[in-house]
């Protein structure tokens, strides 16, 4: 198991139910922060005295307050820690439910596991670290089943663009102008219209407001 865990939580009250899970897997060389600067000169001190963490649970959102820091939010924190530590395992312990950015977190990120803070969360945590030692990237079945439902259908960046500024305000008829002003093509209304109901009919929506709520729920605008 794990020998050397970093927690970057800012909230208490999940600090010490992570304190706990771990306590529960016997896990006890442990550190907690705060605030993600401080995470990250924890790293830094770990590799000065080569004595380095085996994995990274961190938050994804920090609340700010007098402590004005360089690091702002979990995403950050993984990006400089691995500059760092490119070994370094880590998982995400957040509140976040949206399926588009858990997917842009394993996507992007690297990240090897994701735990949403929930019910029963603590449970979910041990698999997580567990797998994660086993070199085994983890999701709970619910949220493989929402990330699997987002990509069966690949969004592209134009049907991004068409969808945001939609969101905007921008009415349909108008958007060929945008497009046409920034050289994006195809740019006809017709060509628009044809993208927008096809995405609506792929993904079972019948409105414009219904395709946009859907977007937003994904994390993709």
């Amino acid at each position: 198991m794990f020998k050397k865990i970093l927690i970057a939580e800012d909230h208490e009250s999940s600090s010490i139910s992570l304190q706990k899970t771990l306590e529960d897997l016997n896990i006890t060389n442990t550190d907690y922060v705060y605030y993600c600067d401080d995470a990250f000169a924890k790293v830094q001190k770990s590799i000065r005295e080569n004595d380095l963490y085996d994995l990274l649970i961190t938050d994804l959102s920090f609340e700010e307050d007098h402590h004005e820091q360089k690091i702002k939010d979990g995403k950050e924190l993984i990006k400089a820690v691995r500059e760092l530590q490119p070994s370094l395992k880590a998982i995400v312990f957040s509140a976040e439910h949206k399926s588009g950015v858990i997917d842009s977190l394993f996507k992007e990120y690297e990240i090897n596991g994701f735990v949403r803070k929930e019910r029963n969360d603590s449970k979910d945590l041990k698999k997580a670290i567990a797998s994660v030692y086993e070199n085994k990237n983890y999701l709970s079945l619910d949220m493989k089943q929402e990330v699997k439902k987002l990509n069966s259908y690949e969004f592209t960046d134009y049907d991004i663009i068409l969808v945001s500024l939609l969101s905007q305000g921008v009415l349909q008829k108008n958007i060929p102008v945008y497009l046409q002003n920034n050289n994006i093509k195809p740019n006809s209304l017709s060509s628009v219209e044809k993208k927008l109901n096809n995405l609506k009919e792929e993904l079972q929506i019948s409105s414009n407001e219904q395709l946009i709520a859907f977007c937003k729920d994904l994390g993709l605008i």
